[in-house]
């Protein structure tokens, strides 16, 4: 297995497939899971000639289950220090969820001066703030993510189960097709993480506010959500979010829910497809 080491001694997990000298595509994903949850995305796009990378964040995934570091600031950089490893030039980075807010974080603040960034993809992504907060009157209010520790703590192997079981799939939804192997290999995603990372991240998704980081991308950057969101509510965050990009394409896809790059993978894998070629 691949790993690159940090500049504060963590090891981060990395997949790399494809020709090295093709367009880079590359992936980060959402909490609590690891670079498994792009199995749909990274085999497509290999299949079409791209070079395709994906990371498991520190704590999550293959990577080093330490104590701290679990914030922001920590997590783009240890992408960074992944992709000029690489050394990755011209690449299109996708992020979903928490993993939007890493691609934000990414872009702004090292991809872009590096001159390491052709494109961006924001799906289902926590931009620019999820928290309620005197300027975001809207975001969820903080019990809801206290509530989401609380219940970590308690039994996380529980907590994760429902979590995949019911909202992040729109497996609650009446008529909804559900996959239990969907399901299970959701659970077995963040089971492999640690509990101390995955704790820690709730305030990282929640609290970061990226609306600078948003303005000061300038790369060609679309945007993408379900409109049944149950996790990353659409109006608090991707019609927000379009508002401060400079370069933004907003793309907003009736029924579909958190985990529509699973459970939908057709229709995103095509308009991925179409962006990343444009």
């Amino acid at each position: 297995m691949a790993f690159v080491t940090t500049s504060d001694g963590v090891e981060i997990f990395y997949k790399d497939w494809g020709p090295k000298s093709a367009q880079p595509v590359v992936f980060h994903h959402g909490w609590p899971l690891s670079a498994d949850d792009w199995d749909a995305q990274m085999l497509f796009l290999v299949n079409q000639g791209f070079r395709v990378v994906a990371h498991d964040r520190r704590g999550h995934g293959r990577s080093a289950q330490v104590g701290d570091g679990h914030d922001m600031d920590h997590y783009a950089a240890d992408a960074a220090a992944v992709f000029a490893h690489l050394d990755l030039r011209g690449a299109v980075h996708v992020g979903h969820s928490t993993g939007g807010g890493e691609v934000a974080h990414y872009v702004a603040r090292h991809g872009q001066p590096q001159d390491r960034v052709a494109k961006a993809v924001l799906i289902g992504a926590v931009p620019p703030i999820m928290v309620k907060t005197p300027a975001n009157p809207g975001g969820l209010p903080i019990e809801v993510f206290d509530g989401f520790r609380a219940a970590l703590a308690a039994n996380r192997a529980q907590f994760y189960l429902d979590v995949a079981s019911g909202p992040f799939y729109g497996f609650n939804r009446d008529g909804a097709q559900v996959s239990q192997g969907v399901i299970q290999n959701w659970w077995r995603q963040g089971m492999q993480g640690g509990a101390k990372a995955h704790y820690d991240g709730i305030k990282a998704f929640s609290e970061t506010d990226f609306t600078d980081d948003l303005k000061a991308m300038t790369v060609p950057t679309l945007v993408l959500h379900g409109e049944d969101d149950q996790i990353v509510p659409i109006d608090d965050s991707a019609r927000l979010a379009i508002t401060h990009l400079r370069n933004g394409t907003l793309k907003t896809y009736p029924g579909f829910s958190h985990g529509m790059c699973t459970v939908n993978a057709d229709v995103i894998n095509a308009d991925l497809l179409a962006f990343i070629r444009a």
